[in-house]
């Protein structure tokens, strides 16, 4: 081999400019910022699932709580003249004045009422609130029959509310306007 040849093939090795490192750099960077970007929606989609497991569970307790009060509504019929007062382990109130805020917007209104038992078990276990409502007895029973029959019925507002069990993420408040003889 000619000594100027092998100076040559000596020089050119010296004189790379690390393409591939850089390529593979980039390349790197490239594939770190898709896994952060997948990881970031994962724990995104995650977050949507317990935020809606949660809102259900809150939903379905106040459900229940809904229907429990309406059997209680129908045994005993309550009537309270003035206020809100518990009695046979359910709390009514007389009819709200016209003008007043409805008493589910109001903060000051203190009567909520927790159910006697909480629904679910374990760690889904959530104790719904309630509270009823008399509307007046003199409401026609059947639509269309109007009140002059002289057959009348009691209307109740029952209106329920829960959280998810921590009172931070969900809570469902509904209301259901019962009538009864």
């Amino acid at each position: 081999m000619n000594p100027l040849q092998h100076h040559r093939s000596c020089g050119q090795q010296d004189h790379q400019q690390g393409a591939a490192l850089v390529v593979s750099l980039v390349l790197l960077v490239i594939v770190t910022l898709l896994g952060l970007a997948a990881i970031r929606g994962i724990t995104q989609e995650e977050r949507m699932a317990n935020h809606s497991l949660d809102r259900s569970l809150a939903f379905q307790a106040s459900e229940a709580a809904l229907r429990e009060i309406e059997q209680l509504v129908e045994a005993n019929k309550p009537t309270p003249a003035a206020g809100c007062s518990k009695v046979a382990n359910l709390m009514s109130c007389a009819p709200p004045a016209a003008g007043d805020t409805p008493r589910w917007l109001d903060s000051t209104f203190a009567s909520w009422t927790a159910l006697a038992l909480p629904v679910g078990s374990g760690n889904l276990a959530v104790t719904p609130q309630y509270f009823v409502e008399y509307l007046g007895g003199n409401f026609e029973c059947l639509p269309g029959e109007g009140t002059s029959s002289g057959i009348t019925c009691k209307r109740y507002r029952i209106t329920a509310r829960s959280h998810d069990g921590t009172s931070s993420r969900s809570s469902v408040m509904l209301q259901s306007i019962y009538a009864t003889d």
